[in-house]
């Protein structure tokens, strides 16, 4: 069977839809510009209408889950396109496309870094809760902020730990982040509880019949 890359390949110029791991593009649907064996990338043209001038896409090979062809390539390698139809292919600016797609596989591993499967959703909120004010990163199932001070478990004030030569007021601050989270999640939990309705007593309303 022909690798992915293969099939691709066969099919520059045609018109694809591609599915794809990405959460942000599942589905493309465009002209196949290119596929690159050396970059490993893949380059498609989608336009919104025939008027329009395209927009390329670069994504990864590995993020392609497979792809459909809607309608094959021209019969020769002149893409002009006869009147009235889609205008010609531009000129792809590699180099910038190049820079989006590094700096969107960089946000994706970003985004990934940012969840710890291995704790629990209490900890994995108060991390979130952190982040949104001060620097924060994972170190195994410990929170480390500022990169001076560690948060091991349970994630309380206490549990807050700074490094040799940290002011003590950083160590203060981050237990103040910390201990303000927890009592956000507390109001929430209480926000949250919904007071148990007691079961209606029984009501006789006399002799059931033929009783």
């Amino acid at each position: 069977m022909a690798s992915l890359e293969t099939a691709l390949s066969a099919t520059i110029g045609a018109r694809i839809r591609l599915q794809t791991t990405l959460p942000s593009q599942p589905t493309i649907e465009g002209t196949l510009f290119t596929a690159c064996p050396i970059t490993n990338l893949v380059a498609i043209a989608t336009t919104t209408s025939p008027n329009t001038p395209p927009t390329h896409h670069i994504l990864p090979i590995t993020s392609i889950h497979n792809f459909t062809l809607l309608s094959a390539p021209p019969p020769s390698n002149d893409f002009s396109s006869p009147p009235n139809t889609t205008p010609p292919l531009s000129n792809v600016p590699t180099a910038a496309l190049l820079a989006r797609a590094d700096a969107a596989v960089a946000r994706l591993k970003e985004a990934a870094s940012r969840k710890n499967k291995n704790v629990g959703k209490e900890a994995q909120d108060l991390f979130d809760g952190i982040s949104r004010t001060l620097p924060t990163r994972w170190d195994g199932n410990n929170i480390v902020v500022m990169d001076s001070v560690v948060i091991s478990s349970p994630y309380r004030g206490e549990d807050c730990k700074a490094g040799n030569g940290v002011p003590p007021t950083t160590l203060s601050r981050v237990r103040k982040v910390v201990d303000n989270e927890r009592k956000r999640f507390a109001d929430r939990e209480r926000r949250t509880v919904v007071p148990a309705v007691p079961a209606n007593p029984a009501v006789h309303t006399g002799p059931r019949k033929g009783g």
